[in-house]
């Protein structure tokens, strides 16, 4: 696959995650290469949220229709108005060809048809006045698919020479290219849950895993989460946002342990979790490498205990690629809308075939 070989698109990448962290914003080149894609990442922000911001979000699947339609329109409002601070920033007036925007998941129920992603792309195309690429997931829930993780187009075009490609953010996902196929699905919450208690200490996460560090591991709650449903299906399957709030914590809140312990044994239980799903995959040479990036890359203790579970040598890769990788891939996904090309992977979401996710509006 390469792309319209005469053709360079410049488009601003827009991610905001599960662990709500920050707004993503990353302007990137694309151009077509033998293998791919040539990339750059020109500029990348990460943009924290205000505190009204977070109350909302955190707590509006909860709210009236009405409250997630108005949330909906004022977080497009938002997320242009936050755009056009980068282009101001980065001097890139005139310089962007298409901005395209993951928006923020409030709802997914694969099961039940729907998904969620909230920022309006119409108010962010009227404000900025830039074409606007948003709602990727939707077409391939209406095939059938789980509409998740969407990001493996990326890892097959931008990372092929990674054969695992493993993401810690608020949900922990893995992709993997084998039999010429790339396969990918959610494997547990991450850093939703780590970041929970983190914030329970008056800390916005755990640095470096310090505070985990420092814990012991709690083997009856350990034992407990390992037996979650959720670990027995085989995939293509996903997990929602509402999972950790509504399974993960409450249960352990029943165990009267100190939160250096909840850290410590959470932790664990990611680093088991992604090794057990890895199994599924026998390693075809001694050498594998599995790249490995968002916000929980940086959590030394959880890449150390991962490492010590895994048979594979893990790559942090540069910062830039850590904290934006997501960005950038959902930059590439809207050039490949654009282009009208497949840009969700039905060996991934087991969907009825590989199809064309997103809406554009234009300005």
């Amino acid at each position: 696959m390469s792309m319209n070989s005469d053709k360079e698109y410049h488009v601003i990448g827009l991610m905001s995650g599960s662990s709500l962290d920050g707004i993503d914003l990353a302007y990137c080149t694309f151009k077509s290469a033998e293998k791919g894609f040539d990339y750059k990442i020109e500029f990348a922000d990460c943009v924290e949220y205000e505190d009204g911001w977070l109350s909302r979000l955190k707590n509006i699947s909860d709210g009236t229709a009405k409250e997630i339609m108005q949330l909906n329109s004022d977080l497009g409002r938002y997320y242009a108005e936050k755009i056009n601070e980068f282009i101001i920033r980065h001097k890139l007036f005139g310089k962007v060809d298409l901005i395209s925007s993951h928006g923020h998941t409030i709802f997914h129920f694969p099961d039940l048809d729907f998904t969620t992603q909230i920022g309006e792309g119409a108010q962010i195309a009227a404000i900025t006045g830039i074409k606007t690429a948003t709602n990727f997931r939707l077409t391939d829930i209406a095939y059938g698919g789980q509409g998740t993780p969407i990001v493996p187009i990326g890892d097959a075009m931008l990372f092929s020479e990674y054969k695992y490609c493993l993401n810690l953010g608020g949900i922990a996902n893995i992709s993997v290219k084998q039999n010429g196929k790339v396969i990918a699905y959610d494997i547990c919450v991450a850093n939703q849950v780590l970041n929970y208690y983190a914030n329970q200490m008056k800390k916005p996460y755990d640095e470096h895993g310090d505070i985990a560090r420092s814990g012991k591991v709690h083997e009856a709650l350990f034992e407990q989460m390992q037996e979650l449903p959720f670990y027995q299906k085989n995939y293509p399957k996903s997990l929602d946002n509402s999972f950790s709030r509504k399974e993960i914590i409450p249960m352990m809140n029943q165990y009267d342990i100190s939160i250096e312990d909840k850290l410590r044994t959470f932790t664990e239980h990611i680093a088991f979790q992604i090794s057990d799903e890895l199994k599924r995959f026998p390693m075809m040479k001694a050498d594998e490498q599995m790249l490995v990036t968002g916000g929980g890359a940086f959590n030394t203790f959880l890449i150390e205990t991962l490492q010590k579970e895994c048979d594979m040598k893990i790559i942090v890769p540069n910062e830039q690629i850590v904290k934006f990788k997501e960005a950038l891939v959902i930059a590439l996904m809207g050039v490949l809308r654009l282009e009208e090309r497949e840009n969700v992977l039905q060996s991934v979401t087991g969907a009825l075939k590989d199809n064309i996710g997103g809406v554009v509006y234009l300005p």
